[in-house]
């Protein structure tokens, strides 16, 4: 015998034996277990597959919204679309996206107007001028390219920065600005190129954003550190340090100026929120819901200067930005990650969410006004045309979509 041969079982005299006509009604029999056995099993492999193919369908009702609120739904992106922008006084928008593209299109009707080409990496941002006469597209890898609209879309001027992570115009002049992921701003005039640098220091220039009187450039930078530069001197008015009690120590991702170019709030991946005066931090707001991705300041409508904050768990916060503490939570029953916010009109809120939702809160009391639904995945971008009433929106569904606020 073999040793792995198991041991043969010890028959007693009373045991029944089986005869070899009997043999045939038990093979007969192990085979029909057998096969109802196989039958079952099968039937088991067809319900964990029914399961699972219930079970993704069900993961995909999560992304599929009960109604579509849009007027409009631009579908011509072949991947998500990670930037738009409101023509100043036409019916149209801009948006760019993963396909390495930019459209310009018609927000009535939802027909491409002009499609950027020459983009060889995501197109992170889009714009036109503060007088609709140029639009320009900028990609991840730093292709910046600008258009003139009333020439048919003609290329104008082009410019390849490197690793790019910001673009936006002048909100009075024919000049444009991008911050580079080598922490350089580069302000150009259009058409001629003629071009500044504010010097960099290793760090990227994540986010910035232009005072109102148009004289200064308040900027955030991965490390933490925050400097308001002046564009006609090329230096810095202010350069703060990153320091773990005052301000931040880790990526400021958003930051907001006032109406009076005196306070700004910025915001970074630590969770932090920091009220920053002429010369230098004074003081500090702690939304405790996570990273926090979008701040505002200073509503035009309200009597109080007020902050607004949004995390990426879905936390909104009105703040007292005199006391630097919290006004009111904004209700949510169904919270989700922020992912940019903007004044609206009537003293209202207007959020962009992951998972696809627009929501409008009312600034004063928190309460959610209203939901506006249509998109199937996280929403990348919104912008807002105070004159006409509607909302841009961008997302990771591939589409972009124009709203009619109620």
């Amino acid at each position: 015998m073999k040793e792995n041969t198991p041991p043969r079982p010890a028959f007693d005299e009373d045991d029944e034996l089986i005869y070899v006509g009997d043999a045939d009604e038990v093979l007969n029999q192990w085979e029909e277990e057998l096969n109802d056995e196989e039958d079952d099993a099968e039937l088991v492999e067809e319900d964990e597959v029914a399961g699972f193919a219930d079970d993704e369908e069900e993961f995909d009702d999560v992304y599929i919204p009960e109604r579509d609120d849009a007027l409009v739904t631009f579908s011509k992106h072949t991947g998500p679309v990670f930037c738009g922008a409101l023509h100043p006084n036409e019916y149209l928008a801009v948006t760019g996206g993963e396909d390495d593209k930019a459209y310009v299109w018609n927000t009535k009707t939802g027909e491409s107007v002009f499609e950027a080409t020459g983009h060889s990496d995501s197109v992170i941002a889009c714009e036109f001028s503060y007088d609709g006469l140029y639009v320009a597209t900028g990609d991840m890898a730093g292709q910046i390219q600008v258009f003139k609209t009333t020439q048919e879309y003609k290329k104008v001027w082009e410019f390849s920065m490197g690793d790019m992570c910001w673009m936006k115009w002048h909100f009075g002049a024919h000049v444009l600005m991008a911050g580079a992921d080598t922490g350089e701003i580069y302000v150009w005039r259009i058409p001629s190129g003629d071009c500044k640098v504010l010097q960099g220091f290793g760090e990227k220039c994540e986010v910035a954003s232009l005072s109102h009187d148009g004289k200064k450039i308040a900027a955030g930078y991965g490390n933490g550190a925050f400097k308001i530069w002046d564009i006609k001197t090329n230096a810095p008015t202010l350069d703060v340090a990153p320091n773990e009690a005052t301000t931040h120590t880790s990526n400021i991702t958003c930051l907001s100026i006032d109406r009076d170019s005196q306070q700004i709030v910025t915001g970074s991946e630590e969770g932090k929120v920091v009220v920053m005066g002429p010369s230098g931090p004074v003081g500090v707001m702690l939304p405790n819901g996570g990273p926090v991705e979008a701040v505002l300041i200073d509503n035009p409508e309200f009597e109080l200067k007020v902050a607004a904050t949004g995390t990426l768990t879905g936390k909104v916060t009105i703040w007292d930005v005199a006391r630097q503490t919290a006004r009111v939570e904004c209700e949510d029953p169904h919270m989700t990650g922020i992912t940019k916010l903007l004044w609206g009109k009537d003293c209202s809120l207007i959020a962009g969410t992951l998972g696809g939702v627009i929501k409008v809160w009312d600034l004063r009391s928190g309460s959610l006004k209203y939901e506006l639904l249509g998109h199937r995945n996280d929403i990348q971008d919104i912008a807002y045309d105070k004159q006409k009433n509607v909302l841009l929106t961008t997302s990771e569904d591939s589409t972009a979509k124009i709203f009619q606020l109620p």
